[in-house]
């Protein structure tokens, strides 16, 4: 079923198309997940049950319909999952994609929590099942009584018993966004602070539904090069979109996928995504699978992964695993369990990636990427000039303070910071300086650092500065911006840099790449049909090309299926507009060339550093500093009175028919729908263009015979008395609008520039009446 509301229209320029709600339906009650695979011989209180999507909104968009059965599988992947009084209930994030046909992506962000159970029937259902459990339990024990007591801890039922009358039964519910465009640090605030809003003593300033329907209908994505305000909750949130010329989106931490992995890991597994093997991620954490997953896919520009991608495996798909084809999938690994007891396909290609544990399964035999050594020791550069370990393992904040805590400490006794600290020459500091010594801002060690710093001679005027104007930044941050802002900031400037360094490497192997494309046929239509038969590049003489110790990689990469598509999408660039990355990736090459002329004969294998650091890092800070959109802030809805009733620690239900269907007056709406009318007008025209010449005549002939019964009256055929009717009736238009303007021009800073256009507009007009 397809609804197309009033909102939808203005749906490709959203921020979000729907927001779900995920957890039990009390009317279906407790059923068991069968296609999850849990153990029967568990308790209850850890097995698996079925949940639902409770609600969403809109009821349905044309250009991305609402898939229910994907979205509740990804929104809650283990089904609900429930608690006592006795177990912690910290609050979760996960985020996971949707691939559809077409090849676009939709992702979502959920924010799971839980609730207390006040079904009665759930209540009693979840007692049944425990004393079923309890008593198979007992039964088995007395079987067997050598082996009751390493039963009993295997089942776990000593301490994890559920009573009705004694406990607190709590189950799992989740809030999920549903967007065109990954920005994960902007949803993860928003819903967070819904979720601060259910749990408050007080009541939120508004009631949900006023946040729900402004980031549904009210909030739109950000332009190209731009950065957006909307408000939340309690506070605001910003985000950001790059440039045309910019690296494309990609806001999943990097920082946390290289601390967990270490840096010669991730180019380790880098490597064997590149070439196309088989790349399974194990871990216990949702959200790290999805981290590593999508970190790995953005670092891949300007190509793109071309087969099975599944970050967030569900349990009821495992047998994708048994796939004979190229995959990056990742599994939830059970607490508890034995890596040895997880049964895997033995193949040859599989990359194993043990995320928890920082560790990596390698195939046998597989070529190491170009300047291995110096490209780690480039991505290690980045990483420390943040404050982060290059061997990775930190995955709490805590290590990390102390990881950079020891950096700066080390940096403070290098002589070039020294003269940093002492800059004598212009008084202020730029680029990466800044950013050292930006880090210091409200770490409590600085203390410390200022005694390390005198202790090795170096200079401490403006340390000291900096420890006197911390009270007055206080919890604003720098600039005005709080911390989580400035923290946000961080990572998105250490984020662009690292991708900056492999992108650079691309650009610095494939710089002569459109040499040896062959371009071999007339029109986009043969090349399509013959595209098969076709060798749309010269390999041998790129190789030959090519430095000897780049040869093993490129000569296995080269064959794959993202450069096939690659080079696939620079054929019909020539007869199509071009593919965002190719656009890209085309910009930086013509931009190298500029300093760096390259003869084709010449192969070097000098390693290259990037040079685009300083100014992606400094791109993105300034759409901070000056937020270029501020979207329409949340307001009362009409809602009806006595419904939506606050109540502390749930999540009330929503009242649909407010939330079903969006503005129609929004002015980025309007552009967005006259846009999409232009593109379906382009679209018509083309699909007229393919037309048959036997229809193409039919409607042509149709269109003759209406153009026949259609007569416009002519101005010759009015009576002059019409004429002067109609006339006046435009000049009093006129007359009324100018006196809105002058009533306008009073507030004008210029108004008397305004008054003398309005008086000759109204000369015009009387010299038009007569």
């Amino acid at each position: 079923m397809s609804v197309t509301t009033s909102g939808s229209g203005s749906a490709p320029c959203r921020f979000a198309h729907y927001f779900v709600v995920c957890g039990i339906d009390n009317e279906t009650g407790l059923e068991p997940d069968a296609l999850a695979g849990e153990n029967f011989d568990q308790s209850p209180l850890k097995r698996t049950f079925k949940s639902k999507v409770l609600d969403h909104y809109p009821e349905n968009i044309e250009c991305n319909p609402f898939d229910q059965d994907a979205v509740n599988m990804l929104c809650m992947p283990k089904g609900l999952s429930f608690r006592t009084q006795r177990d912690s209930r910290t609050p979760q994030f996960h985020s996971f994609l949707i691939t559809r046909e077409d090849g676009s992506r939709t992702y979502g962000f959920v924010h799971t929590f839980y609730e207390e159970v006040t079904s009665p029937q759930i209540c009693s259902a979840m007692q049944t099942l425990h004393q079923m459990h309890q008593a198979e339990h007992n039964a088995s024990a007395h079987n067997c009584p050598s082996s009751s007591s390493s039963s009993s801890s295997s089942c776990g039922c000593s301490g994890e018993g559920y009573d009705s009358v004694r406990d607190t039964l709590y189950v799992s519910k989740a809030m999920c966004l549903i967007t065109p465009m990954p920005f994960m640090h902007a949803c993860k605030r928003f819903l967070s602070q819904v979720h601060r809003a259910v749990i408050s003593h007080q009541p939120p300033p508004l009631p949900l539904e006023s946040y729900i329907y402004n980031i549904l209908y009210e909030v739109p994505l950000p332009p190209p090069g731009r950065s957006l305000k909307f408000h939340g909750v309690y506070e605001p949130i910003l985000c950001q979109r790059p440039g045309v010329g910019e690296l494309p989106l990609a806001d999943f931490p990097l920082s946390e996928a290289f601390q967990l992995l270490g840096v010669e890991n991730l180019v380790q597994i880098f490597t064997c995504v590149l070439l196309e093997m088989q790349i399974l991620l194990y871990s216990q954490d949702y959200q790290r699978l999805m981290v590593v997953a999508e970190g790995i896919t953005t670092l891949l520009f300007p190509f793109q992964w071309q087969h099975v991608y599944v970050p967030i495996l569900p349990a009821s798909l495992l047998h994708f695993l048994d796939a004979p084809v190229p995959y990056l999938m990742g599994l939830q690994s059970k607490e508890g369990t034995d890596r040895s007891k997880l049964e895997l396909p033995q193949e040859a290609n599989l990359c194993f990636v043990d995320i928890d544990n920082h560790c990596i399964e390698l195939p046998e035999d597989f070529p190491h990427f170009p300047n291995k050594t110096e490209f780690i020791q480039e991505l290690s550069e980045v990483l420390l000039s943040f404050g982060l370990s290059p061997e990775g393992g930190n995955t709490s904040s805590e290590p990390a303070v102390s990881s950079q805590t020891s950096v700066l400490e080390k940096e403070l006794k290098s002589t070039s910071l020294s003269e940093l600290v002492d800059d004598r020459k212009n008084g202020n500091l730029g680029g990466e300086a800044l950013d050292v010594l930006e880090l210091l801002q409200g770490n409590p060690t600085l203390e410390r650092l200022q005694a390390l710093a005198k202790r090795t001679g170096v200079k401490v005027a403006r340390l000291e500065a900096l420890a006197v104007g911390q009270k007055a930044v206080g919890e604003e941050g720098v600039g005005g911006r709080s911390p989580a802002e400035e923290e946000e900031l961080r990572n998105a400037k250490l984020n662009v840099q690292l991708r900056e360094v492999f992108a650079a490497r691309f650009a610095t192997m494939f710089t002569d790449y459109e040499s040896f494309v062959i371009q071999n046929s007339p029109d986009l239509e043969s090349w399509l049909t013959n595209r098969e038969q076709m060798h749309n590049f010269d390999k041998a003489s790129f190789l030959s090309d090519q430095p000897e110790p780049y040869l093993p990689f490129l000569s296995h990469f080269i064959e794959t299926q993202m450069f096939a598509t690659f080079i696939d999408n620079k054929i019909m660039s020539q007869w199509e507009e071009k593919e965002p990355l190719l656009r890209v990736f085309d910009g930086r090459i013509e931009k190298a060339r500029l300093y760096n002329v390259r003869a084709p004969s010449l192969r070097s294998s000098v390693y290259q550093k990037c040079t685009f650091l300083k100014e992606s890092a400094q791109a993105i800070e300034q759409r901070l500093r000056k937020i270029d959109h501020t979207a329409i802030h949340p307001h009362l809805l009409n809602m009806k009175i006595g419904q939506g009733k606050y109540q502390q620690g749930f999540f009330p239900k929503l009242q649909a028919d407010v939330l079903a269907s969006g503005p129609t007056n929004n002015k980025w709406s309007n552009r967005t729908c006259s846009t999409q009318r232009r593109v379906d007008r382009h679209r018509q025209h083309n699909d007229h263009l393919v037309l048959d010449n036997d229809l193409k005549e039919k409607y042509m002939q149709e269109a003759r015979n209406l153009g026949k019964n259609l007569r416009q009256p002519k101005l010759s055929d009015l009576s002059p008395a019409v004429i002067a009717q109609t006339n006046w009736k435009f000049v009093e238009g006129l007359l009324k609008e100018c006196k809105m303007k002058v009533r306008m021009s009073l507030i004008c800073t210029d108004g008397c520039v305004c008054v003398c256009r309005l008086s000759s507009i109204i000369a015009c007009i009387y010299s038009f009446n007569n």
